[in-house]
């Protein structure tokens, strides 16, 4: 089974839910204009009551250091996702727990990907002008594919559901997926259903 990051969280029962049917990680959203943010105190509820097997990645959009260090020693997080203009030398204060996401156009951009090699994942977003994820618009696969090149393991991100994660997982075999739209019945909030749906999915794209 590869790795499956579930983000997006606002609710407990959704975290469970995610954690039971199989999800590796679950990520919390603390970009305030996203309209799954979710406040730190709210969070600290949730992850306080996950099974000890599920790590907690917090999701930053051009937070100051301050803000980023004051939510990961409070909420004691396993991982960062950095996925707004954060720079290189910001990033690596975290060393390796940071999860790198790029909004990847075209193949010269690829190249960005080398200033971050000590990232323990990266994650390949579809590219939204204006837009810092979550826009369930498709990312490019074949950039996706391309990217592992660069030997960080990759999370393949971006307007991913149950109907189209198999044949994602077929073609471009990343380490891991990453969703949050795609298992939702509304934003923020997630379904069991389509929880249970998109793991079966992804199980079935990575057996072939």
């Amino acid at each position: 089974m590869i790795f499956v990051k579930i983000c997006g969280i606002t609710r407990l029962k959704d975290a469970i839910a995610a954690a039971d049917l199989g999800a590796r990680a679950l990520g919390f959203n603390f970009y305030k204009n996203s309209k799954r943010y979710i406040c730190p105190e709210n969070a600290a509820e949730i992850i306080a009551n996950l099974p000890g097997h599920i790590l907690k990645v917090g999701l930053f959009v051009n937070s100051s250091e301050t803000e980023v260090e004051e939510i990961n020693s409070k909420l004691d997080l396993d991982l960062l996702q950095f996925h707004g203009d954060e720079a290189p030398e910001f990033c690596k204060k975290w060393g390796d727990k940071v999860i790198r996401a790029f909004r990847i156009e075209n193949e010269q951009q690829l190249d960005e990907i080398k200033k971050y090699d000590f990232a323990r994942m990266i994650i390949i977003d579809a590219a939204v002008k204006g837009q810092f994820g979550g826009t369930g618009e498709l990312s490019n696969w074949d950039i996706a594919t391309k990217a592992k090149e660069y030997g960080i393991p990759l999370l393949l991100a971006g307007g991913l559901t149950p109907a189209n994660v198999s044949e994602a997982v077929k073609k471009v075999k990343p380490f891991g997926v990453d969703v949050a739209g795609g298992v939702e019945s509304s934003p923020g909030i997630k379904s069991k259903e389509k929880i249970r749906a998109f793991m079966h999915s992804v199980r079935r794209g990575h057996t072939g």
